[in-house]
């Protein structure tokens, strides 16, 4: 791991502020002074000002049900932040993000290895989402929905529609585009009152209540790093 990013996991300073203690010849790996670009090994005795420092021996991997007002950040300076309304011990990001005015499941983790994987828009993960909108559904809506609605100079790609009731249907993305179901619903007429994320992958909602949030289980981290084919590095 970079130096900058083992001193940015154990939460002493961001990757900007650890650069400028590195600069400073502040740190240390193993007794020597480090430089911009240095690794850390697991093992390695790594000390800030002659004081050791550590990341979390095992990552965490967190669901939360996001409620509507909280933003999507890790600014502490942003009123209503994520990693506040969480409030964990470890220093922990979002991976992804949903709207202020949005609700539902959203991953957190100290992880950053992670974040690319789920992210990569070539990857293609499913997200489900539930949404409310502001007229009855129409048979062409569906159809237009789920062909692709052009937006943000672009066409979203084909994907699952379902409608759930008279106003409210289900939508499975394989994208992310900036507030891509509310501006696809607003090209074709609608406006959506209500968003909710039900699913990212394999990880559900569930009955989570706006708020709350848990630790991933073994079998649901299991399913995760093998759609990702990916191998967590632990300290």
């Amino acid at each position: 791991m970079r130096i900058n990013k083992y001193i940015s996991e154990s939460g002493k300073a961001s990757r900007r502020g650890a650069d400028k203690l590195i600069t400073d010849g502040r740190v240390t790996i193993n007794g020597k002074r480090a430089t911009i670009g240095s690794q850390v090994e697991p093992g390695d005795d790594v000390k800030v000002d002659g004081n050791p420092i550590r990341v979390a021996r095992n990552n965490v991997y967190i669901a939360l049900n996001k409620p509507v007002g909280i933003t999507s950040t890790t600014e502490k300076g942003v009123k209503g932040n994520i990693v506040d309304l969480v409030n964990h011990p470890l220093r922990i990001f979002n991976i992804g993000r949903l709207d202020k005015d949005s609700e539902g499941l959203i991953l957190l983790t100290n992880d950053g290895d992670i974040v690319n994987e789920i992210l990569r828009s070539e990857n293609k993960h499913e997200k489900e989402y539930i949404v409310s909108v502001d007229r009855p559904i129409t048979p062409e809506f569906l159809k237009k929905m789920s062909e692709g609605v052009k937006i943000l100079n672009t066409k979203t790609l084909p994907c699952e529609v379902v409608q759930l009731s008279k106003f409210e249907f289900q939508i499975i993305l394989t994208q992310g585009l900036n507030r891509q179901i509310r501006r696809m619903c607003a090209e074709l007429g609608y406006d959506v009152y209500r968003l909710q994320r039900t699913r990212i992958m394999n990880i559900h909602l569930g009955n989570l209540s706006p708020g709350q949030w848990r630790d991933l289980s073994k079998k649901e981290r299991t399913q995760l790093f093998r759609e990702l084919n990916y191998e967590p590095k632990e300290w």
